[in-house]
């Protein structure tokens, strides 16, 4: 309204110093301004208000708004430059818009890189502090029995080995947004796979549970350690056997997890309490705020896992 009634004002001041004609010489200046400034709509309103302004009093006749041949090439052509006017301008600020757009979504996709790299040197530098632990334990039984290094470096191996395959899978771009049963399935498929044990079945029972990535990880990684156990002692002198992991949400909102297998039970061995797998697993129950239990049963082993939600 204010370009529309400067560009009214200086049309009445410049009508004695014009030639005849000149209609719209003001009300163009006001029109592109109001759209490029304020909107495609407020330049429509103005283009508006002009368009009868001019029609009204700067194009004959005077003072009406009588439509001559004259008259209607004179409006014709006034609409026509304003269309294309602020057609151009509102196509340059979609286009604006867009680009404005395009480089909030760059810099969003910029900052989660840093922030995913962040997080990745963090775990990178998890896991090395874990293998470091991993080879200092493994170092003071060797110390202790020397003959037993081969084994216990072969152990070493192995667990390193079923940690980057764990993490290579929980950093797929999938699996987070993956139901955790069938992310069990897969991780107990390859742990059987890694474990060179073709003729066990591994069972599982999941609810709809969500855990973020350093919860899924300490879980992954304590499910590995107990099915390796598993496969190493319970199915001696047998090609067929059964694990069986159950997952569920407890009504005071935490989680329990058994993994159960159908080999002779802790009664043939139990597991020393200064065990290495022992305290693995251990300190990741505590990372996930649980605890663990091994219950006697008269067949099986079982390890019960009870951790907050």
């Amino acid at each position: 309204m204010a370009a529309y009634g400067l560009a009214l004002w200086t049309r009445f001041t410049l009508e004695g110093a014009l030639p005849p004609g000149f209609p719209y010489l003001t009300f163009f200046p006001a029109i592109i301004l109001t759209a490029f400034l304020a909107g495609t709509w407020p330049g429509i309103l103005c283009a508006a208000l002009s368009g009868l302004s001019a029609w009204y009093w700067f194009i004959p006749p005077f003072r009406s708004f009588e439509v001559t041949h004259n008259t209607a090439i004179a409006l014709g052509f006034f609409l026509f430059i304003c269309a294309v006017d602020i057609l151009i301008i509102d196509m340059m600020a979609r286009a604006t818009e867009r680009l404005a757009l395009s480089r909030a979504r760059s810099q969003q996709l910029a900052d989660s890189h840093a922030t995913m790299f962040t997080e990745l040197q963090h775990r990178v530098a998890n896991n090395l502090g874990f293998v470091a632990s991993l080879l200092a334990l493994q170092k003071k039984k060797a110390a202790a029995d020397p003959a037993t290094a081969p084994a216990l470096f072969d152990d070493a191996i192995r667990r390193i080995e079923v940690m980057g395959r764990i993490h290579r899978r929980l950093h797929a771009p999938a699996s987070l947004e993956q139901p955790i049963g069938d992310y069990l399935r897969e991780l107990c498929a390859e742990l059987i796979e890694v474990g060179s044990a073709k003729g066990i079945i591994c069972l599982i029972e999941a609810d709809d549970i969500r855990l973020d990535l350093p919860r899924l990880t300490a879980l992954s990684l304590i499910v590995s350690e107990v099915m390796t156990n598993s496969l190493k002692h319970a199915f001696h002198g047998r090609d067929t056997g059964t694990i069986t992991l159950d997952l569920k949400q407890l009504h005071d909102g935490r989680y329990h997890m058994t993994i159960a297998d159908d080999g002779p039970g802790f009664a043939a061995a139990k597991p020393s309490p200064n065990s290495l797998g022992l305290k693995i697993v251990r300190g990741l129950a505590a990372q996930l705020g649980g605890e663990i239990a091994m219950p006697e049963r008269p067949r099986g082993a079982v390890t019960e896992l009870r951790f907050a939600a």
